[in-house]
């Protein structure tokens, strides 16, 4: 294997033949740093939840999925081979609920990446239908920031702009219903699309996962205040009590910490997949 990149959560390889292997690693990234602490199983849980969302939705949309399976014994249920992509440089987001960054640019534009919203929402409110609100993979300031649909359109073209928006939208009303179903709300996910080797418009990387979306539970939804969260949100609220300027290095986790992120993690995939989670299958 050739190690080609490492991001704040998982590590690319080369392997043979030129597929890609994706290994997810327990680190949590937060506000673009990556924390100190690991969270038992995170990996694992994060691989298979993405793995059981891939194949629920390839009559969607292709993804990068080759197998689960055949992978390095060392990487053994947290690592996917995927198809090499040449990903499209936009974080792909829906939203269906005021939350967020999404909440901070309505309070300051009354419109999220140029879709006007309107008056009078508050924190946490489901918005009227769910919108596609696009940000940057790479900035000058190391951070995401929104771009219009225009934007987009701008960098990739018209009929593949298109594409992107509607894909999304789609992945993220059919995964907000099923989760619904199982008392899950599904907030807001972003999404990573690329191009296959025969042009194919792709989904890659991760897919409604806890570091990719935000979960909360529905019969505990109540607009106007911060939400109980299954996802790592709740390592971000707990990140800011700390007095953390959200540079590196940042804080260590307490135990306490760690183990209530683990739960949260382990509930919303038994909740989302029905299966329940087997600490045999995080290796």
């Amino acid at each position: 294997m050739k190690h080609i990149h490492s991001g704040k959560v998982r590590d690319l390889y080369e392997l043979d033949g030129g597929d890609i292997l994706l290994v997810a690693s327990d680190r949590v990234s937060v506000y673009d740093v990556s924390l100190p602490t690991p969270v038992p199983d995170k990996g694992a849980l994060l691989t298979q939840l993405s793995a059981w969302w891939f194949d629920r939705l390839s009559h969607v949309v292709p993804n990068h999925v080759i197998s689960t399976t055949d992978v390095p014994a060392e990487f053994a249920g947290r690592a996917v081979r995927c198809k090499p992509l040449q990903m499209i440089q936009v974080e792909c987001i829906a939203r269906g609920y005021l939350v967020g960054l999404g909440l901070r640019e309505y309070r300051r534009d009354g419109a999220v990446s140029g879709v006007q919203l309107p008056s009078g929402l508050v924190e946490a409110d489901r918005l009227p239908e769910p919108i596609f609100t696009p940000t940057t993979k790479i900035s000058e300031t190391g951070h995401d920031e929104f771009m219009t649909f225009g934007d987009v359109v701008n960098m990739v073209g018209k009929e593949t702009a298109d594409r992107l928006r509607d894909l999304t939208i789609e992945i993220y009303q059919a995964g907000a219903e099923h989760a619904l179903k199982n008392g899950i709300i599904i907030a807001d996910t972003k999404l990573e699309f690329g191009i296959d080797s025969d042009g194919v418009l792709t989904l890659g990387d991760e897919v409604l996962t806890s570091d990719s979306s935000r979960f909360w539970p529905a019969d505990e939804w109540t607009p106007g205040r911060t939400q109980h969260a299954f996802d790592k949100q709740y390592v971000r609220d707990w990140s800011m009590t700390t007095g953390w300027d959200q540079t590196p290095p940042g804080p260590a986790m307490p135990p306490e910490v760690v183990e209530a992120t683990r739960q949260r993690y382990v509930e919303v995939y038994e909740r989302i997949t029905g299966k329940k989670w087997d600490d045999r299958e995080a290796v």
